[in-house]
């Protein structure tokens, strides 16, 4: 069995006698995604940075590429790549003076820096800009590039700390590329924090959620949606009085579990509504019953997070 790219076990971190992190237990499996959710405060941010050695923990365990990250710092550092959510780079700087100094603080040869250099053109969207002055950037550039410095000695495991907030639309999209090429192609393995609940659900294979510094939940997004309820089809008939009816025929299809009825809507649960879907519009077809609308919902990482913690994840952009 191969051994953990991540393991925390009873992770804790004080400040002041209060627990930011109050006993983490994680275990992140070489070449997998993992997404680690939680609101502002509940100590997804703390985890991070004792996993990266920049906080050291009060009690527990976490070893990271091997390494124990309290009594073997340094080599936890030279198998890791961070990109955090405030990217501290010099403006005057251009995107490739960074790269080759972030090169040489790695102890990578001048030849080694250049086919790094020309690997990362190709794994990373830079374009020519590399040559410019970071300050000329756009939010989008910086983050690219910040993810590059991270990718430049070819680290084992990538930390990155919420990476597309503050970002456009487009500009989110093509980060969330970047991850899965670099997770696909290299096998590289990622632990991503992130308020974006549809980056969770796009990006990673397991999730965990942290709340006031314990992990409350975790498994892949599919299993944790299914976990908090079915699918619901929603129908919209022209008349009122047609509803009776409707249920009466819906109720009869296979795989339909409860049907509740809110004046022209009907509320359609099942199991599986996308293969449902059809056969509920036959039977409401079939008993002449005219059809306003129909949609499917989901259950989503928010409903997780809702059942869980008793809120909602707030996508803000704040850092926890």
């Amino acid at each position: 069995m191969a051994v953990a790219s991540v393991l925390t076990e009873s992770l804790r971190r004080t400040f002041g006698g209060n627990d930011a992190v109050a006993g983490v237990d994680l275990e992140v499996a070489p070449g997998e995604i993992y997404g680690f959710l939680g609101p502002n405060g509940a100590g997804k941010s703390t985890t991070v940075r004792m996993l990266c050695t920049l906080l050291r923990p009060t009690s527990g365990r976490a070893v990271v590429a091997g390494y124990d990250v309290a009594e073997h710092a340094q080599q936890v550092r030279l198998h890791i790549g961070v990109a955090l959510q405030d990217a501290a780079l010099d403006p005057r700087q251009s995107g490739v003076e960074l790269l080759r100094l972030q090169a040489k603080l790695y102890g990578l040869s001048r030849a080694d820096t250049e086919a790094r250099l020309a690997d990362l053109r190709a794994l990373v969207d830079i374009g020519d800009q590399i040559d410019d002055r970071i300050g000329t950037y756009s939010g989008g550039m910086k983050r690219r590039l910040d993810l590059a410095a991270a990718l430049i000695h070819n680290p084992d495991v990538l930390f990155l700390d919420e990476p597309t907030t503050g970002l456009d639309p487009v500009s989110r999209l093509k980060v969330w590329e970047e991850v899965r090429h670099l997770n696909q192609r290299l096998g590289m393995t990622i632990f991503l924090t992130t308020q974006y609940l549809e980056e969770a659900d796009e990006l990673c294979h397991r999730v965990g959620i942290i709340d006031r510094g314990i992990v409350v939940a975790e498994g892949t997004p599919e299993d944790l949606k299914r976990s908090v309820g079915k699918d619901v089809i929603i129908a919209r008939v022209d008349r009122t009085d047609d509803v009776e009816r409707a249920c009466a025929a819906v109720r009869r299809v296979p795989g339909v579990e409860k049907v509740e009825q809110r004046g022209d809507e009907m509320s359609i649960q099942t199991a599986d509504g996308a293969a449902a879907l059809s056969p509920v519009a036959v039977a409401l077809d079939g008993c002449g019953v005219k059809v306003r609308s129909l949609t499917m919902r989901t259950p989503t990482l928010d409903d997780v997070f809702l059942q869980i913690t008793g809120a909602h994840l707030q996508s803000d952009e704040v850092p926890a």
